[in-house]
């Protein structure tokens, strides 16, 4: 059910990348486990499939799972937007958030002018898992000016704060 493991009766896990599959996995997962109150992500560099993972996400949201990040673990890109589905969401001891811009292929997120369509994905999906547009207009302008898509900022304790992730 790769990326997702069963823990134990209310937690799954997930390691590694989220891509096309990762819906029909995550579905499995739950029909398998359906005590599941938590997602721990283990190593988790990002999603390969935008629409997937934000679909994946609102369906977290919407079954009230939590979501935590392991000691010594780590979360990129998609997989912290997968993250803050999280009805609680907590950061282990050393555990680590990297966020960039995204890039279509031709042009960076931030080529596109704030109020460009190319956005919307984005911004709905923040506000669908519990975000006012605000707090969803300043976290997802944070990520995509933070570094380029080919490269990552992680974010600091100071940051962490600001947009309310909470470490244990």
């Amino acid at each position: 059910i790769a990326p997702f493991a069963i823990e134990n009766d209310s937690t799954i896990s997930l390691d590694g990348v989220i891509n096309s599959n990762t819906l029909d996995a995550f579905n499995e997962v739950i029909r398998l486990n359906p005590g599941t109150k938590w997602l721990i992500f283990l190593e988790a560099p990002g999603s390969e499939d935008d629409e997937t993972n934000v679909q994946v996400g609102r369906k977290l949201h919407d079954l009230g799972l939590n979501t935590a990040v392991a000691d010594e673990g780590f979360i990129a890109s998609g997989a912290v937007d997968l993250f803050l589905a999280g009805d609680q969401r907590l950061l282990g001891e050393n555990a680590q958030v990297g966020v960039h811009s995204w890039s279509d292929g031709n042009n960076e997120a931030t080529d596109f002018p704030r109020e460009s369509p190319e956005h919307l994905l984005f911004l709905n999906y923040y506000e669908d898992i519990g975000m006012t547009r605000q707090e969803a207009e300043d976290f997802y302008f944070f990520t995509i000016n933070a570094a380029p898509s080919e490269d990552i900022h992680w974010m600091t304790d100071a940051e962490l704060e600001e947009f309310e992730i909470e470490r244990l």
